[in-house]
């Protein structure tokens, strides 16, 4: 056989250095998404979260138990989370030459992944809208983001079910992204696909909400949940 040529020696080694890119692109922003701040922050307090409210570690109900302000907190928290993995993949996108919109899509994903499915909490996490949120920032221009916050406030305005508002932002977040980024760009497709993942994913994880709302069970935010509808012992039971 005879030896590769330099240009085919560089091939591979890019090959090898995009391969990298991706596994230090995927890693550190799943451990990212995965820290759960909700569970954190309650713990600090004294109180295990997962056995409180709803049962779930996310903002709505650290702001059931622990009052409005740490429900504020923990959705920065969330937040931001998102938002530094988009930044961090789109870094190591920059520092190894591939594609920065799909090194953010990739991040994106792997960050509301790891919130959803925490390593942490034995991969039962929360539902990812607030870490959603971040990452849409920081892929898309701001108005995507506007329009995301705007249909949740809005629907819960109205009704103050925080699941409905969560499937109306989620469902409204494709429709948002079509009209805004420009169609005759080459990462629309890219874009528009992970914007229907990430709502496939948050209406999967609002099954159990979908069936109260449809039964009229679901609870509105600010009254007490009932004791059927706490978290059962195996953890099943989160809103």
């Amino acid at each position: 056989m005879s030896p590769l040529t330099v240009v085919e020696q560089l091939t591979l080694l890019r090959q090898s250095l995009q391969t990298m890119s991706w596994l230090l692109i995927l890693a550190p922003t799943y451990l990212i998404g995965s820290v759960p701040w909700g569970f954190i922050l309650a713990r600090a307090r004294g109180v295990d979260i997962r056995q409180k409210g709803s049962g779930n570690i996310g903002a709505a109900n650290a702001a059931r138990v622990m009052g409005r302000k740490w429900g504020y907190l923990v959705f920065l928290c969330d937040f931001f989370k998102g938002f530094l993995s988009v930044k961090l993949g789109q870094l190591i996108a920059g520092f190894f030459w591939v594609d920065p919109v799909l090194a953010g899509v990739l991040a994106a994903t792997a960050s509301v992944i790891g919130h959803d499915f925490p390593v942490w909490l034995g991969f039962k996490g929360g539902k990812g809208i607030a870490t959603l949120a971040g990452v849409v920032l920081g892929l898309f221009p701001p108005l995507v983001c506007v329009l995301f916050g705007a249909v949740w406030a809005a629907v819960f305005l109205l009704g103050r079910y925080t699941s409905l508002a969560s499937i109306s932002a989620v469902i409204a977040l494709p429709i948002a992204a079509a009209l805004i980024v420009a169609k005759k760009e080459a990462d629309f497709p890219l874009l528009i696909g992970f914007c229907v993942f990430m709502a496939a994913l948050a209406i999967w994880k609002h099954r159990s909400n979908i069936v109260r709302l449809l039964n009229g069970t679901e609870n509105r935010f600010g009254k007490k949940p009932r004791a059927e509808d706490a978290m059962d012992t195996t953890g099943s039971k989160q809103s």
